[in-house]
Order: C-alpha cells, then sequence, then structure tokens
C-alpha cells in the first residue's frame, strides 16, 4: 500500500485544478492526486476509492447542484473529509456548508499558502474556515430547520436522497446500491418522514431552498 495522502479535486476549470494540485503538493507526503471535471466523476471517485483522505469540492460543477451535492457525496462516504472551494464565499454559503457536514471552506480568491493552511487544518482533524470571516447564525427560521432535519438523516437516507435530486427511481437507486427496492422505499418513506413533505418532487423543493436545482427531477 502507497504511503501519503490520496486526494480529490472536483472543479471543472484546468487551470485551477492545476493551482490547487500544486497547493496540494506543498502540504504533505501525497501518494495520490485524482481529479475530477464534474459531479459525476466525483461522485465515482468517492465511491470507488475508500483511502481518499480529503475532497475539494466546486459548488458550482456541471451536474452539481450547489450544496445538495455536498449532501449526495457524503451520503456515499461521509467519513471523508470534504472541503468546500467556492467563489460564493459569503458568511451564508460558508456557514451552510460546515453545518451540512463539510469539513471546510476555501475560497477561490485564497492565496496558495491560504489553502495549504486550510487544508493541513482539515488533515489534523479541524475544520478550516476563511480567516476574517464572521458566520454569524443563520436568520433565515425556514432554512435553519431544513438543515437541522437533514443532519437527522442517516447517511443511507442522505445518498437515497442525492439519488431521489439526480432524478433516479426506486428501481434505479435499488440497483446502484445493491439493494431490493421494497428497502429503498422504506429508505424513501423515512426521508419523506424525516424532511415532513408528502412526496419525492416536495422533498427536491426542499433540497431547492439551500442552493439546488430542482428542476432536474420534478417529473423524472
Amino acid at each position: 500500500m502507497a504511503s501519503g495522502y490520496t486526494f480529490v479535486i472536483a472543479d471543472d476549470h484546468p487551470l485551477f485544478r492545476g493551482a490547487l494540485k500544486q497547493a496540494l503538493t506543498g502540504v504533505a507526503d501525497v501518494a495520490e492526486i485524482l481529479e475530477a471535471g464534474d459531479f459525476e466523476a466525483t461522485k465515482a471517485l468517492i465511491a470507488g476509492n475508500d483511502d481518499v483522505d480529503l475532497l475539494l469540492l466546486d459548488l458550482s460543477m456541471p451536474g452539481a447542484s450547489g450544496l445538495s451535492g455536498l449532501i449526495a457525496l457524503r451520503g456515499i462516504h461521509a467519513a471523508v473529509p470534504m472541503v468546500v472551494v467556492s467563489a460564493h464565499d459569503d458568511s451564508q454559503t460558508i456557514r451552510r456548508a460546515l453545518e451540512l457536514g463539510a469539513s471546510g471552506f476555501i475560497s477561490k480568491s485564497a492565496s496558495i499558502e491560504d489553502i495549504r493552511a486550510a487544508v493541513k487544518t482539515v488533515l489534523e482533524g479541524g475544520i478550516a474556515q476563511p480567516p476574517g470571516v464572521d458566520l454569524d447564525v443563520e436568520r433565515d427560521p425556514e432554512i435553519s430547520d431544513l438543515i437541522r432535519k437533514l443532519q437527522s438523516l442517516t447517511p443511507q437516507q442522505t445518498r437515497v436522497l442525492g439519488m431521489i435530486a439526480g432524478g433516479l427511481l426506486n428501481k434505479q437507486i435499488a440497483y446502484e446500491l445493491g439493494v431490493s427496492e421494497a428497502t429503498i422505499k422504506a429508505h424513501v418513506s423515512a426521508v419523506l418522514q424525516k424532511l415532513e413533505v408528502d412526496s419525492r418532487t416536495q422533498a427536491v423543493i426542499l433540497l431547492g431552498k439551500i442552493g439546488s436545482d430542482p428542476l432536474q427531477a420534478i417529473g423524472a
């Protein structure tokens, strides 16, 4: 087994992936840096590599749906530390990303030194956030309630919700996860109950309130 860290960089801009790669090679002993340019490739890398030590995730890749992309990836592999890298670096986005399970947040305007410092913090088990940013508190009670509900989901329920948001039917989700359709129906029922909604469409619309694209899954 190779020594050193395995990183995944998920961003659709090759130049920025290159900058992140340069930053990571200066952090610690690196065994491998994997790259993905869209959300489907990112999901495949996370699902297919048990030894990933850190994911750097752009929220605006093709196929991603804002913070719901983070939720879906957390469902696939909850143990992998995930750091959101985004140009949308307002305090609201940062706070919501951290509350939804991100281990850190890096602004795309950050320097190489700041990126390295953030990655080191996360690798050491800490939470990295941009310096000088006051995260304040969630001022939207509806969003605060939604985040609390999402936090109550199990990893498998979170993964199912991500697949629902991706437009997959129960039988497709069952195939992807290697379980029976009855098991998926039970998961879907539990998800809808925890989110306090009556249908898959309502669940997807609810996710849309924290930065996803609900239209792609409605009617699927």
